[in-house]
């Protein structure tokens, strides 16, 4: 890994947690003072997913650029100049260090093995792209991803606001949630394993080796299913919401959440 590089996972790293502890706290207590009235683990996941809808912006879209405007990349998927894309995936390397150090200091009321895993099999991965610059276009387009976590993270805002699930702007936001899940999750996969599947038997696909090729094919194929499966969540409760049902139930199991003597839900789900 060059000496650009790691500054950049160092820098966004320390960004992020300067975000996490300086900014958001200041900027959630201006704009919505209600946030105030939270309990500590609301807050500090509330801070945790300012964070994740700041960077999911800069990744996704600073690899809609690279898609549309680096040739070099477009032109081999797999051995193409991989400058840009380092770039962008340094930044998410940094963030997914500093959501890992987030994660282990308050694993009481955030921790989950799930991400964990999560983070640390997409750090080996992009440990591929970072010391051997290989799979640049693939590393790229998977970050496409990132533009729906601020939906998902704003539907988090909304709840732990006690929005009820009637109001327009939580409707608006499910149903953007769902449409830009599916834009940017599940149409893009005929595309995505077509451009793989074109790269088989070649001789830049023979370069990889092994090691490389399988954890670039097994991460995209758990990566998949796992959308699928989300995406199928989200629009089952996308249509719950439309058609008027849920509202009593989701009301209720928000009550028992905010009881005092409930214990805190990981929603830490982008």
């Amino acid at each position: 890994m060059e000496t650009r590089e790691l500054t950049v996972v160092a820098g966004s790293f320390v960004g992020f947690q300067l975000l996490f502890s300086v900014v958001s706290p200041r900027l959630a207590s201006t704009i919505t003072p209600d946030c105030r009235r939270l309990p500590p683990p609301k807050l500090t996941e509330w801070n945790s997913r300012l964070v994740s809808t700041v960077h999911a912006l800069i990744v996704g879209f600073f690899c809609l650029y690279i898609l549309w405007f680096d040739d070099a990349v477009n032109a081999n998927p797999v051995w193409g100049d991989p400058n840009l894309v380092k770039l962008n995936v340094a930044i998410t390397c940094g963030y997914l260090v500093y959501d890992l150090v987030l994660l282990a200091c308050n694993w009481k009321t955030m921790g989950d093995g799930f991400f964990v895993c999560h983070h640390l099999a997409a750090l080996y991965a992009y440990g591929y792209v970072l010391t051997r610059g290989v799979l640049p276009y693939f590393a790229n387009f998977r970050l496409i991803s990132e533009l729906s976590t601020p939906f998902v993270n704003q539907r988090w805002f909304f709840e732990a606001l006690k929005y009820p699930r009637s109001h327009w702007m939580v409707v608006s936001n499910g149903v953007a949630m769902a449409v830009v899940f599916f834009l940017v999750r599940i149409a893009v996969m005929p595309s995505y394993w077509a451009s793989v599947f074109a790269t088989f038997g070649t001789p830049e696909f023979e370069r990889l080796g092994l090691g490389a090729q399988v954890a670039w094919i097994t991460s995209c194929i758990a990566l998949d299913v796992l959308n699928t499966i989300w995406m199928y969540k989200i629009a089952r409760g996308c249509f719950k919401v439309l058609m008027g049902r849920g509202g009593a139930k989701v009301k209720h199991v928000e009550d028992k959440k905010s009881s005092p003597d409930s214990k805190h839900v990981n929603n830490h789900t982008d």
